[in-house]
């Protein structure tokens, strides 16, 4: 049969033969044959992997349905948004760990906001997309609607009304790639993010008059077991967890809560890979080993099961890359 592996897959199959990078192509290797048996796929999102740009790879996952679904905190969805249109105007600080007390404040006075060695611009980012946002909340409230976060992106980059800002190319937005595929989501905690300090701001000010004009977390854990049991009728569904967190913590316990807490017979997630630095410690779920969840109901005995203890900006673009057969 054809090799149809890129230079990126073979340099990871040479190199990559033990520890965690053995790890690594096992849960890549995996990931493949789920998706080639039709099966589905979550992947979730946490820590700042959208300023990290993993946009570049994961928008091409998504047009390519090799995901079907993505949790989300409120910082990465609204982040790769303010990359695809603020993109020129952020600040790389390669020398962060050596920056005094006094040099971060002289970032916070030119409105600079860091995350490790990237300075997220507000003005040209943040402010940016808040007044589109303020302005489709408040249309949504005239209209007596109501959406989920991520709707209210969908609708504005369907809409084009960021079409002249955009500062990398579009291909390269995993939420505008997700936008065009409608795909489902979750924002588990949004509240916990910029532009949801913004809304609980406009609520205390009433120019946002009605607080559930943006749907709640709660309504998403509803949407997400919808979407669970008709996805899994045909299909199984696995779990690819970047990270810790309430993005991931949030989506899975979907199943547990079909089974014990509505009487479902919902399938176990069928493939689990987690990458991620923290180390296994007592009561850290985000550093808790697979098995575990084994006794929440999460996973099954058999299901394919994976940590890659490392950097996720460093792996999960490779995983992605080999998935894709790049």
């Amino acid at each position: 049969m054809k090799n149809t592996n890129g230079a990126i897959s073979e340099f990871i199959k040479h190199h990559y033969r033990h520890f965690n990078s053995a790890t690594l192509i096992d849960a890549s290797e995996a990931y493949k044959k789920h998706i080639a048996r039709g099966d589905k796929m979550m992947v979730t999102l946490a820590g700042a992997m959208s300023t990290a740009e993993l946009g570049l790879s994961l928008a091409e996952m998504i047009r390519q349905d090799k995901v079907h679904a993505i949790s989300c905190t409120g910082a990465n969805l609204e982040e790769d948004v303010y990359n695809l249109v603020a993109h020129d105007h952020y600040v790389r600080i390669p020398n962060y760990r050596d920056l005094t007390p006094e040099q971060e404040h002289e970032l916070l006075k030119k409105n600079l906001n860091r995350v490790t060695d990237t300075c997220i611009p507000e003005e040209e980012a943040m402010r940016k997309i808040w007044k589109v946002m303020a302005a489709e909340w408040q249309q949504a409230e005239k209209e007596g609607k109501r959406y989920f976060p991520h709707e209210y992106f969908y609708k504005v980059l369907l809409s084009g009304k960021f079409k002249d800002e955009y500062q990398i190319d579009p291909k390269n937005s995993w939420l505008l790639a997700a936008a065009e595929k409608n795909l489902p989501m979750v924002v588990p905690g949004w509240e916990d993010s910029t532009l949801g300090n913004m809304y609980a701001s406009f609520c205390i000010t009433g120019e946002v008059k009605n607080v559930h004009t943006v749907k709640t977390g709660i309504e998403y854990m509803t949407s997400l077991c919808e979407w669970y049991m008709s996805a899994s009728k045909n299909n199984s569904i696995g779990f690819f967890q970047i990270g810790g967190g309430i993005a991931g913590d949030f989506p899975i316990c979907v199943v547990p809560m079909l089974e014990k807490d509505l009487g479902k017979n919902p399938k176990l997630w069928s493939y689990f890979c987690q990458i991620s630095d923290s180390t296994t410690s007592y009561g850290s779920y985000s550093g808790a080993v697979p098995n575990e969840k084994i006794t929440w109901a999460k996973l099954g005995i058999d299901t394919p099961k994976f940590i890659v203890e490392s950097d996720a900006t460093i792996c999960a673009p490779l995983m992605f890359a080999y998935v894709l057969g790049w």
